[in-house]
């Protein structure tokens, strides 16, 4: 064997005259294929001033210098193109996507990679260790995985807190101040409150977990008749 078996490195053989060259040519593919970062993937033809060390995913239809070579990652080095054929679980970043995409043997797709034990995770926003997943959006949408997508039709949002005493709740804020509050706060009964600064809190509805009761704790109760 003259290559290694995966990124086709050249091996610099004992009776090989100018071993430098060789190794030039695999620390140059190396810079090229390894920590993978694509510019774009969408050019149909090379760009007319490319930057050394630019590097592009060839798209299908490509002509001109990227003529035929579909799919393949094109890397300028020395002044020309140097082309690389992926295989199967390469993954590359697309700087122009801000996403990360896997050559599944056929064609780059976007990465579905698992995400797993994440510490912290912010959709359009940071997440701190007090609110360790957080998003800042105007919509979200939750549907139901159909049965014909192998899902049952179903969909149900749970939530669990460690015991009674604890506080499980949806908090509904107005400037970042307590207006509402609905959940198993500090109980097992069902609870609304309601608030006018975020301080005092006003419990408006209890629905005893035991017998599904309704009682409202703050309406005025009769204290007796008065006669003149």
């Amino acid at each position: 064997m003259d290559e290694t078996a995966n990124l086709k490195l050249p091996f610099i053989l004992p009776s090989q005259a100018q071993k430098h060259v060789t190794l030039n040519e695999s620390l140059s593919m190396l810079d090229s294929i390894v920590q993978l970062s694509v510019i774009d993937r969408d050019f149909t033809d090379a760009p007319a001033e490319p930057a050394e060390g630019d590097r592009y995913i060839v798209p299908a239809g490509a002509s001109g210098a990227w003529d035929r070579r579909d799919g393949q990652v094109a890397a300028f080095q020395d002044g020309a193109w140097s082309y690389f054929q992926p295989r199967p679980g390469w993954q590359a970043w697309v700087a122009d996507e801000g996403r990360f995409v896997v050559w599944d043997g056929s064609a780059w797709n976007s990465s579905n990679a698992e995400l797993q034990n994440v510490p912290l995770l912010g959709v359009g926003t940071e997440a701190d260790n007090e609110n360790v997943f957080s998003a800042k959006l105007n919509k979200t949408l939750w549907a139901a995985k159909h049965v014909g997508e192998g899902g049952d039709g179903h969909l149900r949002y749970t939530m669990n807190k460690e015991a009674s005493g604890n506080i499980l709740s949806l908090l509904m804020q107005s400037n970042w101040s307590g207006r509402a509050e609905l959940g198993l706060i500090g109980s097992d009964d069902l609870s609304f409150k309601v608030s006018p600064d975020g301080n005092t809190w006003h419990e408006a509805i209890r629905v005893d977990r035991a017998t599904g009761v309704v009682s409202e704790p703050a309406l005025p109760r009769f204290q007796g008749i008065h006669r003149p």
